[in-house]
């Protein structure tokens, strides 16, 4: 990350401060003419990565207080602009802070109006900045940074008045509730502790005056003057800063302010532009003076640092990501590796085991295509799932006919079969190949009383359904009734009284697969 570097710029000079670690190291100082403009902008040419925030402790310093409608956003901010440019017409580092808000209906805004008045002054410093195209944050006053030091100290008076000491000028703020309402600096007639402790009750004494003179106080309205000066001319300022009735002072240590403003070098003496400079690296206010022109570069370094740091981060991610990938991977190649000896464990065992088995007659391989043949043989073997179904539909349509069994085999051609044939053996023998055959013995359902016709009827209605499917052949191997040529069927009593069950028996034939 670029380091941040704090340009103090006097009257006199431009002072470079290095920001480390809440500590404040002086690198170079710049004197207020060309040669000093020149050596200033090599030095930004040789530190354009830097991060800049530009701090003025100028006398040309202007305040106004205005009072705008109580407006949001773009309204406001034109307003505002309009403002400015018809106060402060020739002075492009310009800025508003806001007041509050009043009490009334109207909830007016009350805003305070400042800018830096000496344009000559300021533009060879910011051109050389422009030039180097170094990164300003922004352009602040010292007068802006005195409600930061007052909210570090927690002061919390709803009016007072805050001094301070800095390259032999004396800066004095008129606050309100922790705001600024007024600044002025004013020079200061030597360097003596004498000479401090003078000028603080001197001049805090001219200030109230003023104040009065404004009507920003009445004229016995009580204050307290907030002096900030080293621990050594406490004693001096003491003597010569007497309360009164309406002003009362008090004295704050720079080497206390600078510890709570966490500044870890506490100033020399009473200069206290170490102070101002620690809290404006340390918070910078929102408000300051310069326009998004002047911070141009800073801005372009916030979007570069942003993109660093979003690359940075996507960089993190896939290397995070990659690392769990390859522990997944060398956790996947540990088990593979386990799961390996785990299956060279079980193969040894059964080569083991394989040893104690018995011989046998042929090898493995013959063994092996034995197997895979006979599995070939039963999964592409008919099964007699159809001609169990075509058996039920003709038992449907004969339904005096029982069966008690059902032969079935798969193989060659059918053996020529005694009994009623018409025509069927020659059919059997004519075929070729695999048939599959069926043999059905059953029996036909009617009382002792029925006649043989009756019987011989049931019995062709079931052979006549068989016959309906094509390709089957269908023989008789088995009469209910002896009904040869050289006998009579008769149905006489005697033939009725005959009580041998009235069975038969029926081949079935066809094609394997038909």
């Amino acid at each position: 990350m670029p380091g941040r570097r704090l340009i103090y710029l006097t009257v006199h000079q431009a002072v470079v401060y290095a920001w480390q670690g809440g500590r404040l190291s002086e690198t170079l100082s710049f004197p207020a003419n060309e040669s000093g403009h020149a050596q200033f902008a090599r030095y930004l040419a040789d530190h354009a990565r830097s991060i800049y925030l530009l701090l003025a402790n100028v006398a040309e310093e202007g305040f106004h207080t205005e009072t705008i409608p109580f407006l949001r956003r773009a309204d406001r901010r034109a307003i505002v602009e309009r403002k400015l440019s018809q106060i402060f017409f020739n002075a492009p580092l310009a800025t508003s802070l806001s007041l509050g808000y009043a009490k009334s209906r109207r909830k007016d805004e009350r805003i305070l109006l400042a800018a830096l008045t000496d344009r000559v002054f300021l533009a060879p410093w910011l051109a050389a900045i422009a030039a180097a195209e170094a990164p300003l944050a922004g352009i602040h006053s010292l007068s802006l940074l005195g409600p930061l030091l007052l909210r570090a100290l927690a002061v919390g008076d709803e009016r007072c008045l805050l001094l301070s000491i800095q390259d032999q000028s004396i800066r004095q703020s008129y606050l309100e509730n922790g705001r600024l309402h007024f600044s002025r600096l004013t020079p200061l007639h030597g360097d003596g502790v004498e000479d401090i402790a003078q000028s603080f009750a001197s001049e805090t004494l001219k200030l109230q005056q003023y104040l009065v003179s404004q009507r920003l106080l009445t004229r016995q309205q009580p204050i307290t003057a907030y002096l900030l000066a080293h621990a050594g001319a406490r004693r001096a300022i003491e003597n010569r800063c007497i309360d009164t009735a309406s002003l009362s002072f008090v004295i704050l240590d720079s080497d206390e302010t600078a510890r709570k403003c966490k500044l870890k070098t506490a100033p020399a003496d009473s200069g206290c532009e170490a102070i101002f400079l620690g809290l404006l690296a340390n918070a910078p206010p929102r408000e300051q003076f310069a326009d998004d022109e002047q911070r141009h570069d800073y801005h372009l370094w916030l979007l570069r640092s942003i993109l660093r740091s979003a690359g940075a981060a996507a960089l993190i991610g896939c290397l995070l990501l990659a690392g769990t990938e390859v522990l997944d991977t060398y956790a996947l190649h540990e088990e593979i590796r386990s799961l390996q000896g785990d299956a060279g464990a079980a193969r040894r065992r059964y080569d083991e085991i394989v040893t104690t088995f018995p011989p046998i007659p042929t090898t493995t391989d013959n063994l092996r295509a034995v197997i895979e043949r006979y599995t070939d043989l039963e999964r592409n073997s008919p099964l007699p799932d159809a001609s169990y179904r075509m058996i039920s539909r003709a038992l449907a349509l004969a339904g005096s006919v029982e069966l008690e069994a059902i032969e079935w085999k798969i193989g060659g051609a059918s053996p020529s079969a005694e009994g009623v044939s018409e025509g069927s053996d020659e059919r059997h023998r004519e075929a070729g190949g695999e048939r599959e055959t069926i043999v059905v013995h059953g029996r036909i359902g009617f009382d002792e009383a029925s006649n043989p016709r009756q019987v011989l009827h049931a019995l062709h209605a079931f052979i006549n359904a068989l016959r309906r499917n094509p390709g089957l052949d269908v023989v008789v191997l088995r009469q209910p009734f002896d009904v040869a040529s050289g006998k009579s069927l008769k149905s006489s009593s005697a033939d009725l009284d005959n009580r041998q069950p009235r069975v038969f028996s029926v081949r079935l034939s066809r094609a394997a697969g038909a």
